[in-house]
Formats: structure tokens, C-alpha cells, sequence
């Protein structure tokens, strides 16, 4: 099971456990929308690595939500990989 991270507005947000070797990032699942975005906590940025059937509205409220709880995301994948 993948240790999710924060559940708000339906958006589901986690983290993989077998994905260590792979830059800091967090994954978000709404019901049939998917998507990944990379995280530069260094630099308070985000990029969109992918998408699956992400509407343009989708595509802000998660890039917002991520935002919101950016600190707490970097937090939760340090503790998970110990970074």
C-alpha cells in the first residue's frame, strides 16, 4: 500500500515506497485522474513529470493543493527516505 500523504477535495496524495532512488515527488489519484509532479522544496517549485485524464481545472486544483501543503509533502517523503 502506498503511504498517502494528504486526502483533501477527493484528491488522494502519496508517495510509492519503492521509488527512493527517484528525485523527490509526490503522486495524486482522483478518481480516474492521475498524475505526478517533481518537487524542488530548495526552491518552493513544482514541475509536471505526468498526467492521465487530468481536465485543466483538475490540472490547478491539485497544482494548488500541492502548493498549499507543500511543507508538509516534503516532510513526509524526508521522513519517509530519510533525506
Amino acid at each position: 500500500m502506498s503511504p498517502t500523504i494528504l486526502y483533501l477535495r477527493g484528491w488522494r496524495l502519496f508517495i510509492y515506497p519503492n521509488e527512493g532512488n527517484e528525485p523527490m515527488h509526490v503522486h495524486a489519484r482522483k478518481g480516474d485522474s492521475e498524475c505526478k509532479f517533481w518537487l524542488r522544496a530548495d526552491l518552493f517549485e513544482i514541475e509536471e513529470a505526468y498526467a492521465y485524464d487530468l481536465s485543466p481545472a483538475q490540472r490547478r486544483e491539485i497544482r494548488q493543493i500541492i502548493f498549499e501543503n507543500f511543507r508538509e509533502i516534503v516532510q513526509a517523503w524526508e521522513e519517509r527516505w530519510k533525506r
